[in-house]
């Protein structure tokens, strides 16, 4: 039971690989973690998909990529040619960052316009969407309310919180983040239709938040501290973890 449990841990945590300081030595190491903890995928940056599909060759660990990243300007065939782009290179998981602009200008038909456009290039690659709506950008339930509506009427998979880098400027010029909150996530769970999964990404950090985001109902977690939380699962559920990383650079990058 103790296993199982653990295995589902493992099988909730997309290990996040975008920071921009992370090299290819780094993102090659953080592979080599995915593979060793045996999560549900990679997110690495657009351009190590092909490094990463090659590394994680006959593992259960999935390989996805991040599209209009972080910020959700570009436009919708730059959006699409990059999909496309990444799935010929070996991405089976899209996640995808909204035009926020768009958004707070209620332009819902570009909106969802833009959610199908890229959807349905996933479709015909063979690969899942998961969008990225940057709560920390949205300043009334409303604007999350309708993007579950649309994606749900789109059928992307997956309804995503944040990128974990929309760091929002007070007014004294300091920068703050909150990421993946317990209201949102509700939220989201309770307007999305059926089968379409939600995904917490930013701050969700050790294993307890893990569990908690897990018991509300959601189904995959953003995380680059994987070793940490997946060591703590082995010693708290008792079961025989893998070796810790030589190399956890990954860990102190990224949300």
């Amino acid at each position: 039971m103790s296993q199982t449990l653990v295995r589902e841990i493992a099988k909730l945590i997309d290990h996040s690989l975008l920071h921009p300081t992370l090299t290819d030595a780094e993102l090659r190491d953080g592979c080599e973690l995915a593979r060793r903890y045996d999560v549900a995928s990679v997110c690495i940056k657009p351009y190590a998909v092909r490094m990463a599909a090659e590394l994680l060759a006959g593992s259960d660990v999935l390989v996805g990529t991040v599209i209009g990243f972080p910020h959700g300007n570009s436009t919708i065939d730059v959006k699409v040619a990059e999909t496309e782009q990444a799935c010929r290179d070996g991405a089976v998981e899209i996640d995808m960052v909204v035009n926020i602009g768009k958004v707070l200008g209620n332009d819902w038909d570009y909106v969802q316009a833009e959610i199908q456009a890229v959807k349905d290039a996933c479709t015909q690659h063979g690969a899942i969407l998961k969008v990225i709506f940057e709560n920390d950008y949205l300043p009334d339930d409303a604007y999350k309310i309708r993007l579950c509506d649309i994606c749900t009427a789109v059928k992307a998979e997956f309804v995503k919180t944040s990128t974990g880098y929309g760091f929002v400027k007070g007014p004294d010029g300091t920068y703050s983040y909150e990421g993946a909150t317990e209201h949102d996530l509700r939220l989201m769970l309770d307007h999305v239709g059926p089968g379409i999964q939600v995904k917490a990404a930013g701050g969700v950090r050790t294993l307890d938040g893990l569990l908690r985001v897990k018991a509300m109902g959601v189904t995959r977690l953003g995380a680059s501290a994987t070793a940490t939380i997946m060591e703590d699962a082995y010693r708290r559920f008792g079961v025989v973890g893998a070796d810790t990383p030589t190399k956890p650079v990954q860990e102190s990058k990224g949300y």
